[in-house]
């Protein structure tokens, strides 16, 4: 493993992680986050530790499991569970962004086999990066989105609000169900967010789960990923944590691609119109 290559065409970076070849896809002997199992041997209602197959160097990727129950989704977690997710966000923030050797820290999670999730168990996972990676560093130095300015105002888009946060289809949306979800007022990081923000996201993250299992069926697979400050000791006075949601179904059962056009320009086409499923959303 070594740091980014950049591509000498496109200027994009890439880390070359040749260990991670040989881990394996499924697990054979049973679910090994589970209680009792080889990374949870001891009962807990939420748990993290190190990727045995860690994409980048010096333990900076770890494992957040969901629940103990297998069966369990985001949508089906109980608010004050939720919570627990989102507070361990919080404190594996702050304690990964503390380190000397790393700038940025990434929340995310993939769930469902067409995202490559080798495991089914409720889980997501934290990367930390030794520097600010190029799409939250774009974010950070161009967006207005999460501000609600210009025409990514949500309007007739606003899907949910839960207390201090909202949730909306966004108004350049590249998936077709995808939804940003945001404070109202500019919070910088997850380790900022006081008590009641931090549960208001985990109820609304419940809610739009909810919303895709309802409209496009159980177990959609998606991505998410958290945007949140930089831990550099930098300004970064555009910092404004947000959470972005992207299912893979264009409809029930119907994946959506991101095919050749699609990477080879740049510029991601949508077949559903963001009102459309701004509306769809909310009826569900």
């Amino acid at each position: 493993m070594d740091g980014p290559r950049l591509d000498a065409l496109s200027g994009e970076p890439t880390v070359v992680v040749a260990s991670r070849q040989a881990r394996p896809n499924r697990p054979r002997d049973g679910c090994p986050f589970c209680v009792g199992g080889v990374e949870s041997p001891q009962p807990y209602q939420v748990r993290w530790f190190p990727n045995r197959w860690p994409a980048l160097p010096g333990d900076v990727c770890e494992v957040v499991l969901y629940s103990p129950d297998h069966r369990a989704s985001w949508s089906s977690l109980p608010v004050d569970q939720a919570t627990r997710v989102v507070d361990l966000w919080a404190r594996r923030s702050a304690a990964l962004g503390a380190r000397s050797d790393v700038d940025y820290v990434l929340v995310f999670e993939n769930r469902g086999d067409e995202v490559g999730a080798t495991i089914d168990h409720p889980h997501g996972q934290i990367y930390a990066y030794d520097h600010v990676p190029p799409r939250p560093r774009h974010e950070l130095d161009h967006g207005d989105v999460v501000a609600g300015l210009g025409p990514d105002a949500p309007g007739d888009r606003l899907v949910a609000r839960v207390g201090s946060w909202r949730s909306w289809v966004p108004w350049a949306s590249g998936w077709p169900y995808g939804l940003v979800l945001a404070p109202e007022a500019p919070v910088a990081d997850l380790p900022s967010l006081d008590d009641g923000s931090r549960r208001d996201l985990a109820e609304l993250l419940v809610d739009a789960v909810g919303r895709l299992e309802r409209h496009l069926g159980d177990r959609v697979p998606y991505m998410f990923w958290i945007h949140q400050r930089p831990f550099d000791g930098g300004d970064w006075d555009r910092a404004w944590v947000h959470l972005h949601l992207c299912p893979l179904w264009r409809e029930p059962g119907t994946a959506r691609y991101v095919a050749a056009a699609e990477l080879g320009a740049g510029v991601l086409f949508n077949p559903v119109d963001p009102t459309d499923a701004a509306e769809a959303l909310r009826r569900a």
